[in-house]
């Protein structure tokens, strides 16, 4: 069995997997819930307004700092219109961890590990 990783892609207010066989799309702007599911390989589960769901690794969004960004701007509008009625502090843990995975290659490109 060979597994290929989802191919994902944002762009405003939306958040897209392409897999093998088909994509699966959440509005981001949208977003009701967010939850990190953990086990062997970590996953991201994120559901929008409309019941659509979409899981991906979060490695994607800490390898991709624009689509991090991208993504976090629009999760922040969706708090901000009270869509978002799980998942804050699943966020919170995310960017936390992406800010602390982007200080430690800051210092390691400096010569300060």
């Amino acid at each position: 069995m060979i597994l290929y990783p989802a191919r994902v892609t944002a762009g405003e207010g939306w958040l897209a997997a392409r897999g093998l066989v088909r994509e699966r799309r959440v509005r981001t702007d949208a977003l009701v819930s967010v939850r990190c599911l953990g086990g062997v390989s970590q996953r991201l589960r994120l559901r929008d307004a409309s019941g659509r769901r979409l899981e991906i690794n979060p490695q994607v969004l800490l390898n991709n700092p624009e689509l991090w960004h991208r993504f976090a701007k629009d999760a922040d509008e969706s708090a901000a219109r009270g869509h978002l009625t799980c998942g804050a502090t699943a966020l919170r843990g995310i960017s936390a961890r992406i800010d602390r995975e982007t200080a430690l290659t800051v210092f390691k490109a400096s010569g300060l590990d």
